[in-house]
């Protein structure tokens, strides 16, 4: 069974920082949107996802972003992705989302995208 850990911090205002580990796939993905929309329902709309810790993504894991990015952007709020392993990183490109979203290598340039 896949197994998938977050952590959640506040970063500042309205923004949050999510450390993401193990597997995003049809079986996790649910934990990922949970996580997402409660950050919303307390009006962070910024995210800094650190994807480091993620060996794998599925289609199912990575809609949970697609669904997201929108009600983000919304409130004038965007969703940056840090340092995606290469595997993950090419999920991103075949599906298309690469324009979609911002990618940052670690905290600072995320910081730096959101503003």
């Amino acid at each position: 069974m896949s197994e998938l850990s977050i952590e959640a911090k506040r970063a500042g205002e309205g923004i949050a920082y999510l450390k993401v580990t193990g597997s995003l796939d049809a079986t996790t993905y649910e934990k990922m949107e949970k996580q997402i929309e409660a950050l919303f329902a307390h009006s962070f709309y910024k995210l800094m996802i650190d994807l480091e810790g993620v060996h794998y993504i599925s289609s199912a894991g990575a809609g949970v972003f697609i669904a997201a990015i929108g009600n983000a952007q919304d409130h004038n709020g965007n969703m940056i992705l840090i340092n995606p392993s290469a595997q993950v990183e090419d999920v991103f490109a075949i599906l298309g989302l690469k324009e979609i979203f911002g990618f940052a290598a670690n905290m600072e340039e995320a910081q730096a995208l959101l503003k």
